[in-house]
């Protein structure tokens, strides 16, 4: 009976050898902004708004969701109604934007790796108050000494600062007013 025990943990200790993690598939780089890229919630060419962008790459897409506002891309993950195969989630590094008008159409940067001022007095896209991304953690911590707020990470952004009360009356609709990837 040993001899059985122990050879049936040889076997499984070979096949378990053999088996190999499966790869992890690479992020898929970002898209440049460009004149035609729609918001997602606003149906507006998102060069229409001042303030940080953010698009959503979804599994086997060919092009992003595009947002008018970091904080609407945001809004996207949390929303429950939307897709939930994310491949990549980028915003605009407001530290290597030129300005505020132009945040930049390819200085994207990875959303959950991003610092975040929430709270400042400078608006995103339809006027909403806005997630403010920063590669940086020094340099979201400039934005907050000179505009207000508070730097934190993805994950710790408060829900209800993108979908609540605080998110003021552009919170995005529980329906794709955008037409699909608009």
């Amino acid at each position: 009976m040993k001899f059985v025990t122990v050879a049936l943990a040889l076997i499984g200790s070979f096949l378990l050898a053999g088996c190999k993690p499966e790869p992890q598939t690479a992020m898929p780089p970002p898209f440049a902004l460009t004149q035609e890229a729609m918001g997602r919630y606003c149906g507006m060419n998102l060069l229409e708004h001042d303030g940080p962008k953010g698009q959503i790459i979804l599994v086997g897409a060919l092009e992003p969701i595009w947002f008018s506002s970091a904080r609407d891309a945001v809004s996207f993950t949390l929303l429950p109604e939307e897709p939930k195969d994310i491949a990549a989630i980028y915003v605009s590094d407001m530290g290597s934007a030129e300005s505020w008008e132009q945040p930049g159409a390819e200085n994207w940067i990875d959303a959950r790796r991003a610092h975040y001022v929430i709270g400042s007095a400078r608006h995103g896209g339809m006027g909403a108050p806005e997630t403010v991304p920063f590669a940086s953690e020094d340099a979201a911590r400039k934005f907050a000494a000179q505009h207000g707020g508070r730097v934190v990470g993805f994950d710790a952004i408060p829900t209800d600062y993108v979908l609540g009360e605080s998110a003021d009356t552009a919170q995005p609709p529980a329906h794709d007013m955008g037409g699909g990837h608009g």
